[in-house]
């Protein structure tokens, strides 16, 4: 397991080019962070069959880099699925939800419709672990940094372990 916080520490600490504009952030970084969760957040046990559903709200280049990174992978027993929605889908099947940058305007409407299901929030933007995400991609001196709403993650029934809140920067 200190070999997985390490790689994943290591990973949050390199350089990421100016990232201003959507198009220059690496996703491949974002695809690999977000396959890392899997092994540091705990869903409820009827969230452990089935497949395991990653969606994506809004359009990103992170849909492609996540169907190339999690081929063949799993969470437990449960084959990785990679699907895209719209901030009004019907959004309880997923175990994880990025929201895209371009999507973050629902983001209120996305907190509300997943309100209390264990849907583990994901965005990329200035602030929003406080506006109802649970893990906020963001950039600061050059480097990938994680918001992390212990608050919003625990609403959701699920649990985080200590070692990734220890990586990322606690917001309320």
């Amino acid at each position: 397991m200190s070999k997985i916080v390490c790689c994943f520490a290591f990973i949050l600490i390199l350089p990421v080019p100016d990232c201003q504009a959507q198009a220059e952030v690496n996703y491949a970084i974002h695809a690999n962070i977000i396959y890392r969760f899997t092994k540091y957040i705990n869903w409820p046990g009827y969230k452990k069959s089935g497949d395991f559903v990653i969606g994506i709200v809004g359009s990103s280049p992170l849909y492609t880099e996540l169907k190339n990174f999690l081929v063949n992978k799993t969470v437990g027993d449960q084959k990785i699925i990679i699907r895209g929605f719209s901030s009004s889908s019907n959004l309880s099947s997923c175990n994880i939800l990025f929201i895209s940058e371009d999507a973050v305007g629902g983001l209120k409407k996305i907190v509300t419709a997943t309100e209390r299901l264990p849907v583990l929030l994901v965005s990329e933007g200035n602030g929003l672990a406080r506006k109802g995400s649970c893990i906020n991609f963001t950039v600061a001196d050059e480097h990938l940094k994680l918001e992390i709403n212990k608050s919003n993650i625990e609403g959701r029934d699920l649990n985080i372990a200590s070692e990734l809140m220890s990586l990322g920067v606690m917001v309320k």
